[in-house]
């Protein structure tokens, strides 16, 4: 293994001591003049199979623990408190339907949410305000953010499970087959 030219190690420097994943155009005003892209994709390769991993993540890079380690830095985290049913399935929504308005929210859950539980999921670092829909009243929108991804492990929106996925984990509950057919229907017209 030959090692990284001094642009790349000034690269690996800026991202080893940034407080927060940075984007590629972050990292370039970073270090100045200079292709960023091949660099972090030669630290990626140097860095693959040790105990820190350069990884992107939502169009952000950032040096991880490796996965099969990350058991060894557990106590080291600070306890977070767990998220109510309520504040995983608004976050569930929003991660699938972004942007999406708390009217939609509630339509999809079928009932009222709390402004608290958005204010969770905020405060959390996984929701952002996204705009407002152009319609009368115009409602606040939600969208996930990098950290949400990040969080989670997911490059993108697109590595969440599908439905069949869940369905393989046993993670969803078994319901009505006349249901079932209906969301089959519904992202059958979605896929056209």
């Amino acid at each position: 293994m030959t090692p990284p030219d001094d642009f790349a190690r000034a690269v690996e420097a800026t991202l080893f001591a940034a407080e927060e994943p940075m984007t590629v155009a972050e990292i370039a005003e970073a270090v100045g003049e200079g292709d960023v892209r091949p660099a972090l994709g030669r630290l990626a390769e140097d860095y693959a199979g040790r105990g820190v991993n350069l990884v992107e993540r939502g169009g952000r890079w950032h040096f991880q623990t490796a996965a099969d380690l990350s058991h060894l830095l557990r106590r080291e985290r600070e306890q977070s408190r767990k998220l109510s049913r309520a504040g995983i399935e608004t976050l569930a929504i929003i991660a699938y339907h972004e942007p999406v308005s708390r009217a939609e929210i509630e339509a999809i859950r079928g009932v009222q949410i709390s402004k608290g539980t958005i204010d969770v999921l905020m405060e959390a670092g996984w929701v952002r305000p996204a705009g407002r829909r152009e319609v009368p009243g115009r409602p606040l929108l939600y969208a996930t953010t990098p950290a949400f991804l990040t969080h989670f492990g997911l490059e993108s929106r697109r590595d969440l499970p599908g439905i069949e996925d869940l369905k393989a984990a046993g993670l969803l509950d078994p319901i009505d087959p006349a249901l079932m057919e209906g969301l089959a229907a519904g992202q059958e017209d979605e896929e056209e």
